[in-house]
This record gives C-alpha cells, structure tokens and sequence, in this order.
C-alpha cells in the first residue's frame, strides 16, 4: 500500500504529465473517467499558476507579450513547483527563472523588472509596522548615536538595476499614454520601494541614500555606516536623511549594541 507521501507524489507528477497511468488505477470511478477529472485538475493547477503570475507580474506580460509570458509561467511553474498554501507566494523565483531562461536572453532587463514588480508586490502585502519610537530616539544621548542600529519597515524594499526601470514601469500603468521616446540605456536607478497607506511608491533615491540604507538594512550602526559613506559623499546631509526616512516611515526601529 502505498503512503501518504507516495500518494501525493504521483498525483504532484501526473499534473504535468499525460502518462498518468501509474496513478489512474487508485483514483476512485465516478460520472467522469478517472483521466478525464486528472485532466481537468491539471488544467485548472495551469491556469492558476499562470494567473497567480500575471496578477504580480502586469508590466512584465506587456514587455513581453501574452504568448510568451504563458508560455514562461508554465515553464517556471515546472521548476519551480509552489512549496506554499499562500498562492500569493507562487513568484518569488521567477526574476531568477528569468535570469536563465534562454528566450529571454535578449531582453536582459526582464530579471531586474521581475525583482521590482515582486517588490512592489511583497511591500503592498506587508504587515504595517507599529509607529516608530521617536521619543525614545530622542532620549538617546548624543555620545551613544553612534551605536544605533536601525530596522527598515517590513512595507519596504531596496532595489538597485542598471536598467531606467523606474520610468520603464510608469510607462506601462494602466491609463498612461506613451508620447516619448523611450532609452533602455538612459542610466540605472536605485530606488526605495515603500507604501504610503494603501498605495506603493518607487522613490528614487539620491546619490549615497541607496548604499547607506542598505548598509542600516544590514544591521551596521548608524555611525559606521555614516563614516563610510562619508568617503564617497563627503557632503551627505545626515539629519536630512534621517528626517525624510523617519517621516516617510522606512525606518520602523531602532536599538543600542
């Protein structure tokens, strides 16, 4: 007899392949042959994965075409089979599905727009932090603010590309009318992904936010991660970095170590 585990790893195989024939004689008979519902499940476990991929990923299908975006996500749902019950966590590999796919060569920017749009999609659905402490911040004296250490908002993501992605995806929004002349090599960005309610923003960022956000999202103290920007940017304004990202909500915390 088989197990449980057995059991699921037949019907698991048998959704993408039509030799089901293995697992044919343990499905119970009814109105409809055995093959003929196999069939219907595993058309109907196509068409959700592909829909689960276009409703994350609405800017990539446009680039790309409708065709060839099926054609992508069934690929992708083949090596990447869904390991979750939240059918919103479906595509968390895909921009690196991209990154290999060989009909996507050509279009090198495709892996960087997956990242963002999987961004935006995982800010938009982030759990809304609790507001930031700042009279305890304010309560920290001037010789310890060196040692802070700041946590950016779960609503947040940090995104570099050398691709004008952020142009790329305005342009391709629902009511936005094309009238310019678009440059794939107009320069990359750095952005801040965050929500502001219910609505995500792609903020670019200005020269050194990117790098010192980054560092501040990788656990360094505020004044180590000051200290080495200051090589590269001696005129970054520190108070006005802290005042935009406290306001705009990027940083959710803070501790002393």
């Amino acid at each position: 007899m088989l197990s449980l585990r057995e059991l699921q790893e037949l019907f698991a195989a048998a959704l993408d392949a039509p030799q089901d024939a293995a697992l044919l004689p343990l499905l119970v008979a009814g109105r409809i042959a055995p093959g003929e519902r196999l069939a219907v499940y595993r058309n109907n476990a196509r068409h959700n994965g592909r829909e689960a991929l276009r409703a994350v990923y609405p800017v990539l299908e446009q680039l790309v075409g409708a065709e060839f975006f099926a054609a992508a996500a069934e690929r992708y749902r083949r090596a990447h089979p869904s390991t979750s019950g939240d059918i919103r966590d479906f595509g968390r590999h895909f921009a690196d599905f991209l990154a290999a796919f060989a009909p996507a060569a050509g279009l090198p920017y495709l892996p960087d727009m997956a990242r963002l749009e999987w961004a935006i999609h995982e800010v938009f659905h982030a759990a809304a932090p609790p507001p930031f402490p700042l009279e305890r911040l304010a309560a920290v004296e001037a010789a310890a603010q060196a040692r802070l250490r700041f946590r950016l908002s779960p609503a947040c993501r940090l995104l570099a590309s050398p691709w004008p992605l952020r142009r790329l995806w305005q342009l391709h929004q629902p009511g936005v009318a094309w009238d310019e002349e678009f440059d794939l090599a107009s320069g990359g960005v750095e952005l801040l992904v965050r929500r502001s309610g219910f609505e995500v923003l792609l903020d670019a960022l200005e020269p050194g936010e990117y790098a010192l956000l980054r560092r501040l999202a990788n656990g360094q103290p505020l004044g180590a991660a000051f200290a080495a920007l200051q090589r590269r940017v001696p005129a970054f304004d520190l108070a006005a970095f802290l005042q935009r990202h406290l306001l705009a909500s990027t940083l959710a915390d803070f501790s002393l170590r």
